[in-house]
């Protein structure tokens, strides 16, 4: 399964926050899909967009609940320095 996930360059996240979000939902999604593969993407882009390619429409809607709940649990495991 490939995640692509693009963040709207107009509202830029603080430094190292791209990555400390990547390795967050890296761990959220292997817990949910421990027997899958998966590689994600985390880019800047005009808006911000959620893929899932090679899923069906139930693991799509699993996926966008995850980053949902990581996006709004940033205080719990974002710590900018």
């Amino acid at each position: 399964m490939r995640i692509e996930i693009t963040v709207a360059k107009i509202s830029p996240l603080p430094i190292g926050a791209m990555e400390a979000l990547s390795a967050e939902l890296s761990r959220r999604i292997k817990a949910s899909f421990p027997d899958s593969t998966n590689s994600i993407s985390l880019r800047y882009a005009s808006s911000n967009n959620l893929t899932v390619m090679g899923a069906d429409k139930q693991t799509r809607d699993k996926i966008n609940e995850i980053l949902q709940e990581t996006w709004e649990s940033a205080d719990d495991w974002f710590f900018a320095d």
